[in-house]
Parts: C-alpha cells; sequence; structure tokens
C-alpha cells in the first residue's frame, strides 16, 4: 500500500471529528469507534510504504489519534488500557522526532497519574516532559507542563513548591505567541490554566482562592472541562462553609454534564458528595439532592457513594 500526505490528512480529520465528539459527550461516548478506526483503517497505513517526510507526519499523526485513545479510555476510568495506548503513542512520537507531542504525551501520564493517586510519579513525568523537550519547548507547552507538576504537588501538601510551578506556568503563558505553537495545544489558554488553578487551591484547602481561580475557568466551547470547572468551584464554596452557594453550582454543573459519558466526571461528583455529607442535612442539601436525583451522572454516582 502506497501512503501519501492524503492518508495523513484523512487520519488527521477523522481524528478531529473523535476529538469534538470526546469533548463534547466525554471519553465513553466514541471510544470503541475510535480504538476500531485506529485498529483498521490506521494501523494498516504504518505497515504501507511512504516517503521519508510521508513517515514522519504520518507517524506524528497517529500518535495524536493514538493519545486521544488514551484520554478516552482514562476519561472512561479504564486506566491499564490508557496506560498502554499512552505508551503506544509515546514510541510512534518518538519514531516521528517529534520531541513536543511526546512531552505532550508525558504530560497527560502526570494528569493520569495524579488522579490515580501516584502524587510523587506525576510531579517526575512532568518535570520529564519539561526537561525533554526543553530545547523546542513553546510557551504553552511549558505553561501546561509546570501546571501538572502544581497539580501533583498540590496533592501531596506542598503548598510552596505547588504555587511556585503555578507562578512559573502563568509566567510562561504569558509569553506565548499562538503562530508559534503546535495546533494541538490551542486548548490551553487561561481558562485551562485557571482550572488548574483552582484545582491545586482546592487541594491544599485554600477555597477562597480555589473559588476566584474556579469563576475565571469557564471556557463556555469545552463541556467537559467546563463541567470539571464547575464541580471544583461547588467543591470550594463547599470548604469555605457556603453550602447554599455550593449546591447551587453543582445543580448547575449537573445541567452542563447531562450529556456526558465520562467515568471522571462521576468521580468529580462522588467526591463532591462525599463533602457534602460531611457538612450533615440542611434545608439546602435537601433541596439540592431532590432536583439533582434524576439527573444521569447522580444516579451513576450512587453506587460509589453507597446510596
Amino acid at each position: 500500500m502506497r501512503v501519501g500526505f492524503g492518508d495523513v490528512a484523512a487520519v488527521k480529520t477523522t481524528a478531529d471529528m473523535f476529538a469534538e465528539l470526546d469533548d463534547r459527550f466525554g471519553g465513553d461516548h466514541a471510544r470503541h469507534a475510535t480504538v476500531q478506526y485506529l485498529s483498521t483503517e490506521v494501523t494498516p497505513l504504518l505497515r504501507g510504504q511512504y516517503t521519508e517526510q510521508v513517515g514522519r507526519a504520518l507517524f506524528s499523526t497517529v500518535a495524536e489519534a493514538t493519545l486521544l485513545a488514551g484520554w478516552m479510555s482514562y476519561d472512561a476510568c479504564r486506566h491499564g488500557l490508557a496506560q498502554r495506548y499512552f505508551l503506544q503513542a509515546l514510541r510512534l512520537a518518538q519514531d516521528a522526532n517529534d520531541r513536543r507531542l511526546a512531552g505532550s504525551i508525558l504530560s497527560a501520564m502526570s494528569h493520569q497519574a495524579t488522579f490515580l493517586g501516584r502524587y510523587t510519579q506525576a510531579a517526575t513525568l512532568a518535570r520529564a516532559a519539561l526537561m525533554g523537550i526543553s530545547p523546542v519547548a513553546t510557551p504553552t507547552l511549558r505553561a501546561q507542563f509546570h501546571a501538572m507538576e502544581a497539580r501533583a504537588l498540590a496533592r501531596t501538601g506542598d503548598v510552596r513548591a505547588c504555587e511556585a510551578a503555578l507562578g512559573a506556568a502563568t509566567h510562561a503563558l504569558a509569553s506565548r505567541n499562538s503562530d508559534d505553537e503546535p495546533e494541538w495545544i490551542s486548548y490551553f489558554d487561561e481558562a485551562e490554566l485557571a482550572a488548574e488553578a483552582a484545582h491545586c487551591f482546592r487541594d491544599v484547602n485554600s477555597a477562597r482562592k480555589a473559588v476566584l481561580h474556579a469563576e475565571n475557568a469557564m471556557s463556555g466551547s469545552h463541556v467537559r472541562s467546563d463541567f470539571f470547572a464547575t464541580m471544583v468551584l461547588a467543591d470550594a464554596h463547599l470548604r469555605a462553609g457556603d453550602v447554599e452557594e455550593a449546591c447551587r453550582v453543582a445543580l448547575d454543573a449537573l445541567d452542563l454534564g447531562e450529556q456526558l459519558k465520562s467515568a471522571r466526571c462521576v468521580s468529580y461528583l462522588t467526591e463532591f458528595r462525599r463533602n457534602l455529607a460531611g457538612v450533615g442535612t440542611s434545608k439546602d442539601v435537601q433541596l439540592f439532592t431532590d432536583q439533582v436525583r434524576e439527573h444521569r451522572l447522580w444516579i451513576a454516582s450512587d453506587e460509589r457513594v453507597g446510596a
């Protein structure tokens, strides 16, 4: 099979479509279709005949698509599968000599490690991402890698190091030039960084700072990211002692996430429910639970909280 740039463009366009579905509906919505496409349509291309230029473009594009499969599997909380896709994507990026993409894959692995409670490993992966591509790192990539390190450090309780990493991320992002950035990192903007900071300050129990950053984290264009940011905002209000506002914001999140098929979203909601249970039953809590008991994500979280 002869492979050309047209084949690479077709993979790119199809992967972009799957990425949009993932963003709007969650990782479990189109994960099977993405994996099947990679297996039946994309893998044979790697065994085809192509020039050196086409080969580099092909391997980079397939690495991006495989990274997406990893993110989708992670979002579905199929963690072993996600790790295998991340490692496969990393090998493809290395074969393409695409150091920036390889760094981004290490950053994704850091994100998952923090979610799984492997905080030291997560911080190490984030630092490896930054050091590994230092000569070719763009400001946005540096900002994202510093933010991943901050997320891990927040979970370890190292407030000073976490704030230093967040400061480095803010400084890096301020110097970005969109024309010089890879297309696949364009999503990481001020709203995304605010969301990362909100997670960090929530995790170090700086509830008011978490509220401030979470309020600046809504993009309006990324449904799942906005759900996460809204749940962090709700949790921050709860930790600040404002139960009524926490419930109001959580209701907004559930309305926003009604179409999402994402086990990670269920995990965020489960954590909020456990924290809400810790404040006891009140009129606000009772009204909130009456309003949300039929929401799909709420029903999905029932089993996790033992309801």
